[in-house]
């Protein structure tokens, strides 16, 4: 049997041979110090007894004969002071052939078992292959290649089953490459192209054909355990992998490496906080809990609470227990959470607070049931994977977030940063139920018991603006198509010319009238089905006709979604979306100033201008002490929002493409009420049939008119406040007070009732002028 030990196929034949050693001993045998040179001199006497030695042993049964001989050769190699310490052999490079052991590794591998196959790590026949051939290009011709830098590793077991990973290390300086006359001389282009093609076997073994060179020495193997830090890369290849289950069954073989402790077992908790209070977020089935085990949800926050996980969570330090027994007991919750431990056979633990940015993710939990095992000592190598694991739990935190988020949105959708906890709740209760099998049905959100605040600031007679718009295009589309026809007339007298002058007359007759609901659909219709094809077929006829340019310029003008001209109406578009642009952000930029003072919902819509609801109660902040001077400072900031809001139209007006004017409403509702989240329309609304009065007041009282009056009860440039109570028209009066001394006001303050609407009976109102602010 020859020495082709790992694989079939090999550029070399291997000969085992100790003749640049016994070089050595030849000069040392001519050295100056006596004893050294008696002892070489000696030694080679014995040597020449065995010719093969020097000339080379082939087969691997022929060395059990050297083995005597052989220990005393490499006796300097291999000193016996070191042979406990070192892991050390005599090997060929990526061969698995090894002899003269040093005592440690012989102890190494004894503790494998006799199951345990020698195998280099990652290494397949044809790297192997390769990187012979590389050996043979670096040493043979000169040249280095990277392939000899990669690193190469042994994962042996101990007695105990834990794996530990050792670095292999070569030393080749006892080796001979040889070629035969078989082996190619190889060019600087040869190597050129098999550096650049590493992966081609083919290649490879067309410049290295097998046994073409002669491998003549022997190697040293030295061996590094190099076991956690093997360990840490493993373990962040690992933490990038999706496959959960599988993943923390290795991390925690990960962990038994790096600690040594064949029963460690690894645990997570994680945590949400909603509001100001730690909540157990979701675990995945696959990853073991030591505070869930056998526990429900809400015995394991009750567990929480306990002084001991608590300062760990605020003070961020490391829980460690090295025996479990020692622990005192006196909290009733300490000691639900240490018999809890003490179920899962646990004697001594770490519990690691996983904190990052300021953002509390869970614990690390590690246990054994070894009492020490675990210790203050043992638990500083975490430092060196913490980081990591901090990593991949948030990681995994933000792809849970994205799952609520996604849930939110698809079930409630988007919703104010106010209630947002309330919904993140009820998606952390789903996930939870999910992840344990449990069926759970999203429940409708809630809130009760909160004061409605409405205001809006409205477009003026937006219908009537928006009707002269569309009357203004049909009106100049219908001008040009007059005279287009007169022209063409002209130069071709024909009696369905001077048909179609007459019916775009007609149509400009009808324009001078109210439009109708459909009276922009005909006229469009006439002109896109009667009037174009004539037009167009003129234009293709009488390409030098000067009329032409002038017919090309108008269908240039037509929009091709509405089939007519879309310029004054454009204007009038392009004046609301700049109103309700300007006016939405400074209510948003408001907002976040009035969230400050105390969280309520927000909600606004555009229309032809902007509304807005405001909800706020202690069931929309209940981490809060809720007062009524909150909702007293709520409204008085929104009136101060609305003389803002008005102020800025007023510098925005004279930029508008088409004139338009506003007219702002506040209604004011003092009894509270109760919102719910209607899961069928994804939106909040109104709750019980007594606050649908709210919603009907809403809807209507915009269009109202003073109680026997003909006049509207809003007016462009002034504010109207509507109410039922005296007391809310005695605060209110209080809030004009301040804001006509502030400067925000005019002083013609009216006192009215307004008309009675269905549903709506006894609603007073208070109208006040907005003062014309200079903003130069």
């Amino acid at each position: 049997m020859q020495f082709n030990f790992t694989f079939d196929s090999s550029p070399f034949k291997t000969l085992i041979a100790f003749h640049k050693i016994i070089k050595s001993f030849e000069e040392t045998a001519s050295s100056e110090v006596e004893f050294q040179a008696t002892y070489a001199k000696s030694l080679l006497e014995e040597i020449k007894k065995y010719p093969a030695l020097v000339n080379g042993i082939e087969k691997t049964e022929d060395l059990h004969q050297y083995e005597p001989i052989i220990k005393v050769l490499l006796a300097d190699l291999f000193p016996r002071s070191l042979t406990k310490n070192e892991i050390k052999a005599v090997t060929i490079p990526f061969y698995l052939y090894t002899f003269n052991h040093s005592e440690r590794l012989d102890n190494i591998l004894r503790d494998a078992g006799d199951h345990y196959d020698f195998s280099y790590r990652d290494i397949a026949p044809d790297t192997y292959y390769i990187l012979n051939c590389c050996m043979i290009i670096s040493q043979y011709y000169g040249i280095k290649v990277d392939a000899m830098d990669t690193p190469i590793f042994l994962d042996i077991p101990d007695k105990n089953n834990i794996m530990h990973h050792y670095r292999v290390l070569f030393n080749a300086d006892f080796m001979d490459i040889i070629p035969t006359d078989r082996a190619l001389e190889l060019s600087e282009a040869d190597i050129i192209e098999l550096i650049d093609n590493f992966s081609d076997i083919a290649l490879w073994k067309s410049k290295f054909p097998e046994q073409s060179w002669i491998l003549k020495g022997f190697a040293i193997m030295t061996l590094f355990d190099a076991t956690t830090e093997n360990a840490v890369s493993s373990f962040k290849s690992n933490l990038l992998r999706e496959d959960k289950a599988a993943q923390m069954e290795e991390i925690q073989d990960i962990f038994r490496s790096i600690y040594k402790i064949d029963d460690l077992r690894i645990g997570l908790t994680s945590f949400e906080k909603v509001r100001e209070e730690f909540n157990l977020r979701i675990v995945e089935k696959q990853l073991y809990s030591h505070l869930l085990y056998d526990s429900t949800i809400a015995e394991c926050q009750e567990m929480l609470c306990n002084e001991t996980l608590e300062n760990m969570l605020k003070k961020e330090e490391l829980l460690v227990v090295p025996d479990i027994d020692k622990l005192p007991t006196v909290d009733p919750k300490k000691a639900f959470f240490i018999n809890k431990l003490k179920q899962q056979h646990v004697k001594s633990f770490i519990f690691v607070p996983l904190i990052q940015d300021d953002k509390v993710l869970g614990i690390l939990e590690m246990s054994s049931s070894k009492v020490r095992a675990l210790n203050s000592v043992n638990a500083n190598k975490l430092d060196v994977v913490l980081p990591f694991i901090k990593d991949k739990v948030s990681k995994a935190f933000s792809e849970t977030e994205n799952q609520i988020e996604a849930i939110i949105q698809k079930e409630y959708t988007s919703i104010h940063p106010s209630v947002k906890w309330r919904f993140q709740e009820e998606a952390i209760h789903y996930l939870n139920d999910r992840a344990f099998g449990k069926d759970y049905t999203l429940q409708e959100i809630v809130f009760e018991h909160v004061y409605p605040l409405y205001g809006q600031i409205d477009v003026q007679g937006s219908s009537e603006s928006r009707n002269q718009a569309i009357k203004q295009d049909l009106i100049n589309q219908a001008t040009d198509l007059i005279a287009f026809f007169t022209a063409i007339n002209e130069q071709h007298s024909l009696p369905l010319f001077e048909q179609k002058v007459f019916d775009l007359e007609r149509n400009l007759e009808t324009l001078d009238h109210s439009l109708s609901t459909d009276t922009e659909q005909v006229i469009l219709d006439h002109f896109n089905l009667d009037v174009h094809p004539i037009l167009d077929n003129f234009r293709k006829s009488n390409k030098t006709s000067p009329i032409v340019a002038a017919i090309d310029a108008y269908f240039d003008r037509i929009n091709p979604a509405l089939g007519g001209f879309y310029e004054a109406r454009q204007d009038y578009d392009n004046s609301i979306t700049l109103i309700n642009k300007k006016l939405v952000m400074i209510l948003d930029e408001k907002q976040v100033e009035a969230q400050d003072y105390f969280p309520h919902y927000y909600e606004r819509y555009k229309t032809d201008g902007i509304e807005h609801n405001l909800y706020i109660g202690a069931s929309i902040a209940p981490d809060r002490n809720f007062e009524l001077y909150y909702l007293k400072n709520l409204r008085l900031w929104q009136l101060q929002v609305m003389c803002e809001m008005e102020s800025q139209f007023r510098v925005l007006q004279p930029t508008l493409p088409h004139q338009l004017e506003v007219a702002s409403l506040i209604l004011v509702f003092a009894t509270p009420i109760s919102i719910r989240f209607k899961m069928d329309e994804k939106q909040f609304d109104v709750d019980g049939s007594y606050n649908v009065r709210y919603e009907i007041a809403k809807k209507r009282i915009d269009k109202a008119k003073i109680k026997g009056s003909t006049e509207r009860i809003t007016q462009k440039g002034k504010l109207v406040i509507v109410y039922s109570h005296v007391h809310e028209e005695t605060e209110y009066l209080g809030y004009i007070n301040l804001l006509q001394h502030k400067g925000l006001l005019n002083d013609d303050i009216e006192k009215f009732e307004v008309e009675d609407l269905q549903g709506l009976i006894g609603l007073k109102a208070i109208r006040v002028g907005f003062k014309v602010q200079d903003n130069r």
